[in-house]
This record gives structure tokens, sequence and C-alpha cells, in this order.
């Protein structure tokens, strides 16, 4: 019986380290619903209507996921700069990443969601990832737009396209993600 007791303490144990596991704590002092960046882009890929849709791919290049967002290694830091243009001095301030990029070319989309280390500055993040998007030399058409959007304090996702499919990935965002709001928005020239 006293084995059986114990058992049970040991198995509420587990059961309640599980619960807390995944939850965030987002800097704007609550916790965050969301358990990685692939959590935030599938989310938004999820509200799209079928019609919206487009062909792609996610993560890094050598885990590349077809037809959907994927996880992205963060430490491939050079193809997190030139893919998903986040610049080398923001890299020490992620925990974590995920991407979405257009099949046919990368300029007509490329999105990324960042988890935030705790101590990072948001405004800086966004401030620095505009600079580095804008600053780009474009081989094969250039992108309309670039957005940068807050989800909850502790994710950002940052994403540059051509401006209708940039108007639906941001109207799909803010209404998918609770607390979502655009901190940048402007256009690439």
């Amino acid at each position: 019986m006293k084995k059986l007791a114990v058992l049970a303490v040991a198995t509420a144990m587990v059961f309640s380290l599980f619960g807390c596991g995944g939850k965030q704590e987002s800097q704007a002092g609550g916790e965050s619903k969301y358990t990685d960046s692939l959590a935030v882009l599938s989310q938004v890929v999820e509200a799209y209507g079928e019609d919206e849709l487009f062909s792609m791919y996610g993560g890094d290049q050598e885990n590349a996921v077809m037809d959907g967002p994927g996880k992205f290694d963060i430490s491939k830091t050079e193809e997190l700069e030139n893919v998903l243009g986040l610049p080398s001095d923001q890299i020490s301030n992620i925990e974590d990443g995920a991407s979405m990029v257009h099949m046919m070319n990368a300029n007509t989309f490329t999105g990324g969601a960042f988890r935030l280390k705790e101590d990072a500055d948001m405004d800086a993040f966004a401030d620095s990832v505009k600079s580095c998007i804008l600053a780009k030399q474009w081989i094969c058409g250039q992108p309309d737009t670039l957005v940068i959007i807050n989800v909850d304090g502790r994710y950002v996702i940052t994403a540059y396209g051509e401006a209708g499919i940039m108007e639906i990935f941001k109207k799909n965002a803010l209404s998918a993600l609770d607390g979502a709001q655009v901190t940048i928005e402007a256009p690439i020239a």
C-alpha cells in the first residue's frame, strides 16, 4: 500500500511538471501560450483560407519541411542572416526560430518567428532587423513590404514580400495570435 501511495505521488509530480513545461514567460509579465516559434507560425498558417495559401517550405536548408512552416536551427547564423534577414548582432538575443518561405521566390514571401531571450529588447531587435532587411541587395526582384509583429512580448515575427501576400499574412497573424501587434511596417525601396 505504501509503494502504491509513493507511486501515485510520483505520477502526480510528473504530470504537474509536464503541465508547466510548455509555458513561456512573456516580457509583458504574463505567460505565453505558445510553446515555440514553430507553434506561432503554424497558428498563422491555420488561419489562411484555401484560396490564400501559397506553396511554401519551412525550416533551414538542411532540414526543410515542405508545405508548411518549419523549425529553423538557430546555430546556422549565416543562413539566419542571408535567408531571414536576421542581423548577426541580434542572433544572441533569440532562443528559438521557425520560418516559412514562398516556394517559387523568397522575395515573394519570407517569414520568420523568433522567441526572444528574457533580457532582449524587442524594439532594438525590430529596429535592427528593419535596418538589415532594408539594406539588402536584391537579386531576383525586390519585395514590396516589411512587417514586424510583436506577438506577446516574447515572440516576434519578421516577414517581407509582395504587398498582396504581405497584407494577407498580416491579417491572418493579427487575427490568429493573441495580443499580436504590428510594431514596424515599411516599404522596401
